[in-house]
């Protein structure tokens, strides 16, 4: 039986571990909040650890779900670390979105301890993680994504190797490079259905049969038009995705000028007190324009 250890209980990484844990492997979690990992074994059959390093001793699989770049480094890195923990051959699995270069940086040092590391960002929300139907990104060697692919099967409706280490990263980028300009899309055409008196419930059944249809038209169109915007990915972490894709962009030379526009405009949602909104807030912007 595999032996992992999960490091970080947000709203992703909690479902996460719990269906490891409930497909029988042996889990140890850490959080920064000591109260979430509490709960998160009064939910499930694991333990907690002290530390990262704690947790990662004696683990295959090492799992890191955390906010940004810093906070990766922070829990991977240093005496506390999971990498000072960590046994020769084990498997470092981070699904943290981060920039590339994170990911390129933590890879060398895993191969530096004789630890191999996968960068496996998500994409699926709250929902997915919760129903065990999330897409994961991963960059890496394909030896390395041969072993973890079962265990990421835990949870992950599909998952694919992209290229070495990065790639899961990159890939990540052109996700949410996709998904903020078909949300702003999307926020633009309710609220001209509605300022044109057009019963906007049966506009989208009538136009999600063709070629406008998308994931986010059928999953949040609902919620739009009834002004709930507690449903799915926070606008504060999406701004935080989109600033990587803009300094992603500023290397390697690709335009972006819709991604920046509406960077923007999800930081006008956070001067409205939108921060924890989730991303189809958009239309509360054009709302109030």
């Amino acid at each position: 039986m595999s032996k992992c250890a999960f490091i970080g209980l947000g709203v992703m990484g909690f479902p996460m571990a719990g269906h490891l844990a409930k497909a029988g492997l042996s889990v140890t979690v850490f959080n920064r909040n000591g109260a979430k990992a509490n709960s998160w074994c009064q939910t499930y059959d694991g333990q907690k650890a002290a530390t990262p390093r704690v947790a990662a001793q004696d683990a295959d699989f090492v799992f890191t779900c955390v906010g940004n770049d810093d906070d990766l480094r922070a829990v991977v890195l240093g005496e506390d670390g999971v990498l000072a923990g960590m046994k020769a051959g084990a498997i470092l699995i981070d699904h943290t979105t981060t920039s590339a270069e994170v990911a390129r940086e933590l890879a060398a040092a895993c191969e530096a301890q004789n630890v191999a590391m996968l960068d496996a960002p998500v994409s699926g929300g709250e929902a997915g993680a919760v129903n065990a139907a999330l897409t994961i990104m991963v960059g890496g060697e394909p030896e390395v994504y041969a072993q973890a692919e079962p265990i990421l099967a835990h949870f992950a409706r599909a998952s694919k190797l992209l290229g070495p280490a990065g790639a899961g990263q990159l890939t990540k980028m052109v996700n949410q490079i996709c998904i903020g300009g078909l949300v702003q899309g999307l926020a633009e055409g309710l609220n001209f259905a509605e300022k044109a008196g057009l019963d906007g419930r049966a506009v989208i059944d009538t136009i999600s049969k063709g070629a406008a249809q998308s994931w986010q038209m059928e999953n949040r169109f609902e919620t739009m038009i009834d002004g709930a915007f507690d449903f799915g990915f926070a606008v504060d972490w999406m701004v935080k995705d989109l600033g990587i894709c803009l300094e992603e962009a500023a290397r390697n030379g690709a335009p972006l000028p819709v991604t920046e526009l509406v960077k923007g405009y999800y930081e006008e949602v956070q001067t409205m007190g939108g921060g924890r909104w989730d991303t189809s807030s958009l239309l509360k912007r054009l709302q109030s324009l």
